[in-house]
């Protein structure tokens, strides 16, 4: 779409097709998390208290709205499948999740870096086959930039004034050696550097949230290795959007990163291992 080539989010993003048609997905998602983004910028410009939840991690009313929102409209067009939202999952709410289908949600992605006001978080939506990540959309809206993806399409997005204005094919590169490595800003661990040593001379990018996926599949990044605790709502938006590009995401003994209820009770169901995220294959 050309610059200038707006559209207005309620009526052209709105799914004009059947729930299980990737392109009106992701039209739906982008839709959704640019309302949810909205709502997180006003209160991010208004200032909010900081709870803190059972596990110790933080929590404000901009991940509450952002998921409300998220969920009401999500019950609205896609009522029968499943959905698993951090903030929701946190409070005992887990709905039975099949293979046919399930969202996975994370309403604002890197809280921690909100609170610091810095730029680096996200609102994450995802729709889970099979255990594969398959439509996913990340949204940064204090960066006003959009990453989807489904099978065979990658796009990165920029938005003004809640519309897209311009989108662009996206796709990952073949990593230069030395490659880049993305990690996380809030938890580097002894084991990430052990991998990021494996590389002399490579170039590190500190980032929150799941834009370390998004700078991979728009080919800024070339590993994203993650050696400590997250959950499948943290990753599935951003590895379909690193999948769609041409990337993968895969456990250390190099097999696909899978996605759905694992053995455990409530949350630990959906805790991911760790994995390293790939562009094309960089040499150690």
């Amino acid at each position: 779409m050309a610059e200038g080539q707006g559209h207005l989010l309620t009526e052209t993003l709105k799914p004009a097709h059947a729930p299980h048609d990737d392109g009106a997905l992701v039209a739906l998602f982008e839709a959704i998390a640019i309302e949810a983004g909205t709502a997180i910028m006003d209160v991010r410009e208004k200032g909010c208290a900081v709870e803190e939840k059972a596990d110790a991690s933080p929590v404000t009313i901009a991940d509450r709205a952002a998921e409300a929102i998220i969920l009401k409209q999500l019950a609205k067009e896609l009522g029968a499948t499943p959905c698993v939202s951090e903030e929701a999952a946190s409070g005992g709410v887990i709905p039975a999740c099949g293979e046919d289908g399930f969202l996975l949600v994370d309403p604002l992605d890197g809280t921690r870096e909100f609170i610091n006001q810095r730029p680096d978080f996200t609102v994450n939506i995802a729709l889970v086959r099979k255990g594969v990540p398959e439509v996913g959309v990340v949204y940064a809206p204090a960066r006003q930039t959009l990453w989807s993806g489904r099978p065979g399409s990658a796009e990165k997005a920029k938005i003004e004034d809640g519309r897209i204005i311009s989108r662009e094919a996206i796709q990952v590169r073949e990593a230069p050696n030395p490659p880049v490595i993305v990690a996380s800003r809030s938890h580097l661990t002894p084991e990430t550097e052990s991998f990021i040593a494996r590389y002399p001379g490579a170039t590190t990018v500190s980032v929150g949230s799941s834009l370390k996926f998004c700078l991979i599949a728009e080919g800024e990044a070339d590993l994203y290795p993650r050696f400590g605790p997250t959950m499948q709502w943290d990753t599935a938006a951003g590895d379909a959007v690193l999948r769609a590009a041409g990337g993968r995401t895969t456990h250390e003994d190099g097999s696909l990163l899978a996605y759905g209820p694992k053995k455990g009770e409530g949350l630990e169901q959906f805790r991911n291992p760790n994995f390293v995220a790939t562009g094309k294959a960089a040499k150690a």
